[in-house]
């Protein structure tokens, strides 16, 4: 081999080295595709801030006792691990990764602390590794539709408007400028009450971003599960109701007025609003086997597939919990509490 044809074939494979470099940088940084169904987390824990969101036999939360600080468990609430010291909520999780809305840093040595002062919707592994900002922005709530993440939004120039980002942080955009809650995505359509005239149901269809009027009802916060739409009747004093999609059926759950529900498979658990009264129940979703929770007035009812996670109103600890399916027997959050002890040593 002459010396020009081993130049020519040192060139010809120093070439394809690089070639083969580039591919793994590209293919390493690319985001996979979800179904163009998946859903981050279901509506009910998002409509109540979104702390709990459960993927693939992890509980991913904001750790109350640690600043709201992103940590990891099992349902059961054992191999408790912290992510990061920043402050979260709207927590949402598909395949391999999370997307949450992130507002402050909580200063706990987690090595993001820069991001303290940028305020916005982040993206990293379900491990907590390879934190990225997608938007800096104020976010009223977030959920994870397919391919993008659909979030509604506020600032002093354009008031409250319905945005969307591409998980690989392409394509963001303006979808309507209104207010509209994202929290309940189905099948590719976003279920949410009108909030400009009317409160009737609307759906707005991901492929097209463009709304139309399912029920023409007067309702709060509609979470849609099987066939059902459960919601709070406005014109009848924020009472507990669900409208059959197929019949075209109201039926009457509960005629105390509500402050804010979390549906969960066969079971709704609801804050009672009262005055001399209130407290957290829970019923069967056909209204059936009501029963008392707790006494007092609560909020952020989020739900696992083992617990059901609430704090006093306005009191960020101590966080209170229930079997989600057994008998009620409620406690404390003691391995967050200790957990967060732990991290301060």
């Amino acid at each position: 081999m002459s010396s020009k044809q081993k130049n020519i074939l040192a060139l010809t494979i120093a070439f394809v080295i690089l070639i083969a470099l580039v591919l793994c940088v590209l293919l390493v940084g690319r985001i996979p595709e979800n179904d163009a169904n998946t859903v981050g987390n279901t509506p009910g824990n998002l409509n109540n801030g979104g702390y709990f969101c459960e993927s693939d036999g992890r509980v991913y939360f904001a750790n109350a006792y640690d600043n709201y600080s992103l940590y990891s468990m099992n349902p059961d609430e054992s191999d408790m691990v912290k992510l990061n010291g920043n402050s979260v909520s709207s927590i949402n999780a598909a395949g391999k990764y999370l997307y949450y809305y992130m507002t402050s840093d909580g200063g706990s040595g987690s090595g993001l602390g820069y991001m303290g002062q940028s305020a916005g919707i982040y993206r990293s592994t379900k491990k907590g590794k390879s934190t990225a900002g997608l938007g800096r922005c104020s976010i009223v709530s977030m959920q994870l539709c397919g391919n993008y993440l659909y979030y509604e939004t506020y600032n002093n120039q354009n008031g409250t408007t319905l945005d969307k980002i591409r998980i690989d942080k392409k394509d963001q955009q303006t979808v309507a400028r209104d207010i509209i809650n994202p929290n309940c995505f189905v099948n590719g359509r976003i279920y949410y009450n009108g909030t400009s005239g009317d409160h009737y149901l609307r759906a707005l269809d991901v492929r097209t971003d463009r709304s139309s009027i399912v029920w023409q009802g007067d309702l709060w916060n509609p979470i849609v599960q099987g066939n059902y739409v459960y919601y709070m009747d406005i014109s009848e004093n924020y009472r507990l109701c669900r409208y059959n999609l197929n019949e075209q059926v109201v039926e009457v759950l509960t005629n105390e007025r509500l402050d804010m529900f979390n549906v969960y498979d066969n079971y709704i658990y609801y804050q009672v609003s009262s005055a001399d009264a209130p407290a957290l129940k829970r019923m069967r979703t056909d209204g059936s086997s009501q029963e008392l929770v707790r006494d007092g007035v609560y909020q952020n009812i989020n739900i696992t597939s083992e617990y059901v996670y609430f704090n006093a109103f306005n009191e960020s600890t101590p966080v209170y919990k229930t079997y989600t399916y057994g008998p009620v027997n409620v406690t404390t959050f003691e391995a967050a509490k200790q957990a967060a002890l732990e991290n301060l040593k």
